[in-house]
């Protein structure tokens, strides 16, 4: 049975905990505590993620999106950033980097061909920086080690296409394993099917949010995005990529899937632009 915050059970572990100190001598913690990590959504699959210590990553930062109302303002208002994650090289993953990037001099991270496909693009060179760039099955230890960014295959496409120019290669499309010391592992799908290697991207570390696309036609739907989760088995899944454009699946379905699949997973709908603490 898939699993639900619960007052009640919060307290009783409260309780439970208290009685272990008083017999065995073991130091008090809280079930529930948060990390100082806040993660908020902008709609489709942007994200924007604050560490600990106030590091600001961006994740597809498509702000303008038809999700997000305030999406003209929250690009005005957005004056800080220290990373722009790029899943793949379609528009509404690109979103609003280039002009996030000349604001902020955040550093890209991506796929090295994406990084070089948006330099060509017009995207800042001087901010896609070997430091930043990799490939699948890498790993980049980021932002003096508060973060680490694993790159995740995907099964998709990716292409670049400005300015009523015909679309450009730009590599392989991807997703992001993303480790926050002292906070959450967050795994964000990008665009991407259901595959059976999916079940490995766990298997070395633990997820806690899994952001996961199930908008169906381009990605996944609710169903196949259910399974996804199933053989990721996170702590808590996230729909993303939904209600924009053609595409069909919604949260309503992908919880009724997660339901169906018995998946022991914490579902949780974010609301556009509400920040939740992790």
């Amino acid at each position: 049975m898939r699993q639900y915050f619960s007052w009640a059970g919060w307290l009783g572990a409260i309780a439970v905990g208290a009685l272990a100190v008083v017999i065995l001598g073991l130091p008090a913690t809280s079930p529930a505590q948060s990390s100082g990590t806040e993660l908020l959504w902008y709609g489709q699959s942007a994200f924007k993620l604050t560490t600990p210590t106030g590091k600001v990553l961006l994740i597809d930062p498509w702000l303008q999106n038809p999700l997000n109302t305030n999406g003209d303002a929250d690009l005005a208002n957005l004056t800080e950033a220290d990373l722009i994650l790029i899943t793949h090289g379609h528009g509404d993953h690109v979103g609003n980097a280039f002009e996030i990037a000349e604001k902020t001099q955040a550093k890209l991270v991506s796929t090295a061909d994406l990084g070089k496909a948006l330099i060509e693009a017009g995207y800042p060179e001087d901010l896609v920086g070997r430091d930043t760039q990799g490939n699948f099955g890498g790993e980049l230890t980021l932002l003096e080690g508060e973060v680490k960014v694993a790159f995740i295959p995907a099964v998709h496409s990716s292409a670049i296409g400005t300015d009523g120019n015909p679309a450009a290669y730009a590599g392989n499309p991807g997703g992001f394993l993303i480790t926050v010391e002292n906070g959450p592992v967050i795994y964000h799908t990008g665009d991407t099917d259901l595959f059976s290697d999916i079940s490995l991207v766990s298997q070395f570390r633990p997820v806690d949010i899994m952001l996961t696309c199930i908008g169906d036609q381009f990605t996944m739907g609710p169903v196949r995005a259910a399974e996804a989760v199933k053989r990721v088995n996170p702590k808590t899944a996230v729909p993303m990529h939904y209600g924009v454009f053609t595409l069909t699946g919604t949260p309503a379905e992908f919880e009724a899937a997660l339901d169906d699949l018995d998946v022991p997973t914490e579902y949780k709908l974010m609301s556009v632009g509400e920040p939740v603490a992790l």
